[in-house]
């Protein structure tokens, strides 16, 4: 039972968890009493909400000074436990950047996965890593800048860097500090995109070294220009007016969440990175949003931009805001589109993120999603259970509960059930204890977890009887029975839907229906087979129960006993020589 009287009304940060103590769930409050009573009162029932409440068997909380430090510790407790149904970004790749460590004399250029803040330019993220790599080519091929991690205090003899003419060699004291310097600031603007500024001081460049005469080189510097000039029309260029901003494009569908994030730098975009949020709790857009910044940002490999644009300002949006520029060290603004340009990037990343979900959908999911228009559901559903009477020769009913989860059958949640209650052959009054004994333990520590919906191998009686049980025990979870010749699929309201075409929905509820069924007929079967070789040793003298259960448990068959001998039998606990002889003069008489 979850207490909430003695919490306090305080800031602070709640940790939701399972029935085996595992964190599922970490989320922040100004007023933890308030918030987390709103999640347990009763209301308009949230198919988010009521999926992670119902897994809820404990919780926890930490107060906080300010709501400030509750938001730093929500995103340090959600990064090192990785709970399932906070917003993770599944990212096990580092962003790329491209470095150049102007704090040293000589300055080189090198590629680095986490920025830091030492007084060095950082140029990135690069995403896909490809276009920092040809960038890298372009500088060393075209920059008098080394790339070596080489100490230069002292000369040393020129690499084999200098004799392809990819660097002029300052650790051997054959390039002048000044000329250098002039390299690296070049290489600076074509990272930062300057192209008039670049382009104007190459161009000067090459008209003092044609009046000093000196053509060769002259010609080497116009050459650099052209190239120059191809590689910036290849960029994108967004908008010339942009600062370093991020554009965070959100699309929902299916209870599924898809992420696109643009990185633009200077005007330039530079990259983007797509990500697919499947099972995350959230309550608002904003709340949403404020999430995904947290998760994006959270790691140290991501120096937040002056800038991030979002369809919707985030919940929170002035610690947020605080969190980031502690981040980055400067300032950081969130808002919504204002220009043209922004409006046109955020668009963008709305219709990445639609076309990446759409595109990550799997056959499975496929399935999923027209199983959910067909039945007319309300979540996605991933999780089905059904259940099976099974009468054989008009006697031994028995019951079998199936489980379905994640596109496999979950052989953890099979439930063999013997019908105690019901007196003779009574299919709807076996269904019903069926459905009784399993459906009062979902969620529970010795049942199974809820499923999306319940199947039923059999007609509408079969359906009535399942439906009175879960209206009993005010279960809100759909119900429906599928029935033979024609394979159809009935729902509680009568109506029916034919399940004899090909379509992959159709073929999923009848292989769950077979399976239900093959479970239910195999545990028939090791009900008659064990009551066939009990009745059959009851009938020889000087075997009782005791006798029999040490025959059932080491041999296991009749079968296996005939082929023992006398001296074997004789060994078991309770047997004799005697008794042993006996034993199997009866079996091999009776069979």
């Amino acid at each position: 039972m979850i207490e909430l009287s003695a919490i306090p009304s305080l800031s602070g940060v709640y940790l939701f968890k399972d029935r085996k103590g595992k964190i599922i769930y970490v989320g922040k409050a100004k007023n933890l009493k308030n918030r987390l009573k709103s999640y347990f009162q009763h209301g308009e029932p949230d198919p988010r909400k009521s999926r992670m409440i119902e897994l809820v068997k404990d919780f926890s909380y930490i107060v906080t000074s300010n709501e400030f430090e509750a938001l730093i510790l929500e995103a340090n407790l959600i990064k090192e436990h990785k709970p399932p149904f906070n917003v993770l970004l599944r990212d096990d790749k580092n962003y790329p950047y491209l470095k150049i460590t102007i704090t040293e004399e000589w300055p080189k250029i090198e590629v680095v996965r986490k920025p830091k803040k030492d007084g060095n330019l950082y140029f990135g993220p690069y995403v896909p890593a490809q276009t920092m790599w040809e960038a890298l080519s372009f500088i060393r091929r075209n920059f008098p800048i080394r790339t070596c991690k080489y100490n230069l205090n002292r000369p040393i003899r020129p690499c084999v860097q200098y004799q392809m003419k990819r660097c002029p060699a300052p650790c051997a004291g054959l390039i002048d500090k000044k000329e250098y310097m002039k390299g690296v600031e070049e290489a600076v603007l074509f990272l930062k995109g300057k192209r008039k500024q670049l382009i104007e001081s190459l161009r000067q460049r090459m008209q003092k070294l044609s009046e000093d005469l000196k053509f060769e080189e002259a010609a080497r510097l116009r050459d650099q220009i052209k190239k120059l000039e191809r590689i910036f029309d290849k960029q994108r260029v967004v908008s010339l007016n942009l600062e370093d901003i991020d554009v965070i494009g959100v699309y929902i569908e299916n209870s599924k969440i898809s992420v696109n994030v643009l990185f633009v730098r200077n005007g330039l975009l530079v990259g983007s990175r797509d990500y697919i949020i499947k099972k995350a709790f959230y309550e608002t857009t904003g709340n949403l949003l404020r999430s995904i910044i947290e998760a994006l940002y959270s790691k140290d490999v991501l120096i937040p931009p002056s800038i991030i644009i979002l369809q919707n300002i985030p919940e929170n949006a002035e610690e947020i805001k605080k969190w980031l520029e502690e981040k980055r060290s400067d300032t950081v603004r969130l808002r919504k589109p204002f220009s043209k340009e922004e409006k046109d990037l955020i668009n963008m990343a709305i219709n990445n993120a639609k076309i990446h979900l759409k595109s990550r959908l799997s056959p499975f999911e496929t399935t999923l999603n027209e199983l959910k228009q067909r039945l007319n559901l309300k979540e996605f559903p991933s999780k089905i259970g059904a259940f099976d009477v099974s009468t054989l020769f008009g006697m031994h009913s028995v019951g079998s509960f199936i489980y379905w989860e994640d596109g496999t059958f979950n052989k953890n949640y099979y439930r063999h059930l013997k019908i105690k209650e019901t007196q003779g052959i009574d299919d709807y009054s076996s269904m019903k204890e069926i459905v009784y004994r399993v459906v009062k333990k979902f969620d529970t520590e010795d049942g199974v977890p809820k499923p999306d919906f319940i199947l039923i191998d059999g007609g509408r009686g079969h359906l009535n009887s399942a439906l009175k049980v879960v209206d009993e025990l005010k279960e809100e979870i759909n119900v429906f029975a599928i029935a033979k010749e024609p394979d159809r699929l009935i729902f509680p309201d009568g109506m029916e839907l034919l399940l004899e075409d090909n379509r992959p929905s159709s073929i999923l509820l009848r292989k769950i229906r077979d399976e239900a069924h093959r479970f239910a007929i195999s545990y028939h079967k090791k009900l008659r087979k064990k009551a066939a070789f009990t009745s059959l040793l009851e009938k020889i003298p000087g075997i009782g129960k005791k006798r029999r259960l040490t025959l059932l448990k080491h041999y296991g068959s009749v079968s296996r006993i005939k082929e023992a001998s006398e001296e074997d039998i004789a060994l078991l606990p309770g047997f004799t020589l005697k008794l042993a002889k006996r034993v199997l003069e009866r079996l091999n008489r009776e069979l």
